[in-house]
């Protein structure tokens, strides 16, 4: 193996529908991001069906693997580690792209890394800029609604999280009940750039102090409000109803996130998943951060929805403090975002 300060790593992400690999050179320079996705698949159903997602990664992953190093100009022969996302996930998915990882690393006798998901979402911002600590991350996925505090590189404080459905998970099934088709996030936002956000609509602040999130009872505050207008004959402009329910999720996921950079008195925010894609918090955290004077990263679209060049930012930590898997790995879809220590 070269010297763990640099290294040539292909990782590979298969935690949910779309099959990924990228080779990724010091833990910030992408080589190649192969994304094959699944959308398409899934559309019909209104959201991920976590068997035909399974399938489809079978189907794609050696494909997806060869296009990476066709990409990258490089051979497997060239590579320093392998790195997979080990979870959280859907098991099927996350079984497909560990046991892909482990035989290539057994095959070519190189280190085996597993990373976490949410880990790589927020070192997908490393792609973009250096990180510099100590610094707050938002993280908005499907799955995941969470503030983490990072001291230094590879730590992990979970600041607050969310208590039912994620904002991602909110926005498909408002989007189910408005009758918008899956995947639902880029759709409520498109559409509430048409409308005003006039309609009352709930903001779960929870405790006083508190950084968890709730956004379950709002998913339920507009069913209701499109419930009883039907019921009462009345029609609701759809734009106003998205604009609505995205100006509630966007007032709290910036009003908690503010306050817990400024409580822990750091000046640097990055934003982390899936939903870091919408134009409205965007637009609203670009805004606060410049009025409070924080440094604000958020990766390009194409970085915060799944793929694998996160994958390999994240498992270049592990690679420089010597933090390797064992083929015992397997996937995990409960794994615990835990501090990066050196091997000992």
């Amino acid at each position: 193996m070269k010297n763990q300060t640099e290294g040539l790593i292909l990782a590979i992400e298969t935690s949910c529908d779309e099959t990924a690999a990228a080779v990724i050179k010091n833990g910030n320079a992408i080589l190649s991001n192969v994304v094959a996705s699944q959308i398409d698949s899934h559309k019909r159903f209104g959201g991920v069906v976590p068997e035909i997602a399974s399938r489809h990664h079978v189907d794609q992953m050696t494909l997806t693997i060869d296009e990476a190093i066709h990409q990258a100009g490089v051979t497997l022969e060239d590579l320093d580690a392998i790195a997979v996302t080990e979870g959280p996930g859907l098991i099927g998915a996350l079984l497909v792209g560990v046991h892909a990882a482990k035989a290539l690393s057994f095959t070519l006798g190189i280190p085996l890394i597993g990373v976490h998901h949410i880990a790589g979402h927020i070192y997908a911002n490393h792609l973009t800029e250096p990180l510099t600590y100590p610094l707050v991350s938002l993280v908005v996925s499907g799955g995941h609604t969470e503030l983490i505090y990072m001291e230094a590189d590879g730590t992990y404080e979970l600041m607050g999280e969310t208590r039912d459905d994620a904002v991602g998970e909110a926005y498909d099934k408002v989007a189910r009940t408005l009758g918008l088709p899956y995947p639902g996030g880029p759709q409520i936002d498109r559409l509430a750039k048409e409308g005003e956000a006039t309609i009352d609509l709930p903001r779960a602040w929870l405790e006083e102090g508190s950084f968890d999130f709730s956004f379950s009872g709002l998913k339920s505050a507009v069913i209701n409000t499109l419930h009883n207008a039907k019921q009462k004959g009345q029609t609701i402009p759809m734009a106003d109803l998205a604009a609505s329910f995205q100006a509630s999720v966007i007032d709290v996921l910036v009003d908690k996130t503010i306050r817990a950079v400024k409580e822990r008195g750091v000046d640097r925010l990055v934003i982390a998943g899936g939903v870091a894609a919408n134009s409205g918090l965007r637009e609203a955290l670009m805004a606060a951060s410049e009025e409070a004077g924080i440094r604000l990263t958020i990766p390009p679209i194409h970085l915060c929805t799944d793929n694998a060049a996160m994958i390999g930012a994240a498992a270049f930590v592990q690679y420089r403090r010597g933090v390797f898997s064992d083929d015992r790995m397997n996937g995990n879809p409960g794994l615990e975002l835990k501090t990066v220590t050196k091997a000992e």
